[in-house]
């Protein structure tokens, strides 16, 4: 198991960075929980904190209000999520433009998801960006864009082989990329054994591990399973028969949680990027143990 006798400060350890996942709300009532969320984790100072973007782009009109939003309302440097799911280049490119002119300045660059949904096969949109590589290379292109992308420490599900998908991270940074985002994974080892492969082949951006703390085990198994990511058998034993017991699953979910990151600290590891599920109380929790402390600023620019 991790160990967990590190307890890192700003004294003791460089400095740890952190960004935050969030995704676009559908209703009033998400809409009431994300920005509270955003409240809670934006006086943490994170890097940057990113919006997702869905299949087929179908959530491009709100992922685009919420990044245009973050860029009014807070002093948080925004990433929007981009695919090259079911768009020509130009209407890409328009959207690229849109965010430019919104005031950002980083996108996360996504191959995406195929319009008929995970698990079916992918074909590019006809005119449309073919790869990520290749949207990227777009990017660049248009704006002083910082561009992040996607990395793979069990390789994407649509990967024939690990050194398929090196391939397909190595063609993105050929086209620019500043930096790689890893799916979230729960076995440490499977992380440091992926930057060994990744530096042998070359590659010297910042990998940064992904990682989501587990609120609800089903949802994560299923989540994990959609996403080609493995749940060790020791994982499904922490929650087992707690289905009903949300107290004490919270309780588990924080202990993992701290366990996984700080023996990534020990390790070395000074960032960190977390999914948040438009959650903020057990991801500020790990913030916490990992020496991060609210900032005395609040998070809106202005008051009403």
């Amino acid at each position: 198991m991790y160990a967990t006798s590190f307890r890192p400060s700003r004294e003791s350890c460089r400095p740890i960075r952190v960004s935050f996942e969030f995704f676009p709300p559908k209703t009033p009532e998400m809409e009431t929980t994300l920005w509270s969320s955003i409240e809670r984790l934006a006086p943490l100072n994170p890097s940057f904190v990113s919006v997702t973007y869905g299949a087929g782009g179908s959530t491009r009109e709100r992922t685009h209000n919420t990044v245009s939003r973050l860029v009014r309302e807070t002093d948080l440097k925004p990433a929007a999520h981009l695919t090259c799911v079911a768009a020509t280049k130009a209407e890409v490119d328009d959207v690229v433009r849109a965010y430019h002119e919104a005031g950002v300045r980083h996108i996360v660059a996504l191959r995406g998801d195929p319009a008929e949904g995970v698990g079916t096969a992918y074909s590019a949109h006809q005119g449309g960006y073919e790869r990520s590589c290749d949207l990227v290379a777009g990017i660049k292109r248009i704006g002083d864009f910082e561009v992040s992308v996607s990395a793979y420490p069990e390789r994407h599900p649509e990967a024939g082989s690990l050194d398929q998908d090196l391939d397909a991270l190595k063609a993105k940074v050929d086209c620019g990329a500043d930096r790689a985002i890893t799916q979230f994974f729960f076995d440490n080892d499977l992380f440091f054994r992926y930057l060994d492969r990744v530096q042998s082949r070359g590659i010297d951006i910042p990998i940064i591990p992904g990682i989501l703390p587990v609120q609800n085990f089903k949802q994560a198994a299923n989540f994990a399973r959609r996403t080609g990511a493995s749940v060790p058998d020791w994982l499904a034993a922490r929650f087992e028969g707690l289905e009903d017991d949300v107290a004490t699953r919270k309780l588990v979910a924080a202990a993992v949680a701290a366990e996984q990151v700080l023996d990534l600290v020990d390790r070395g590891v000074t960032d960190f990027h977390f999914y948040t599920m438009n959650r903020a109380d057990l991801v500020y929790a790990i913030c916490h143990l990992l020496g991060l402390r609210a900032a005395p600023v609040a998070a809106e620019k202005a008051a009403a």
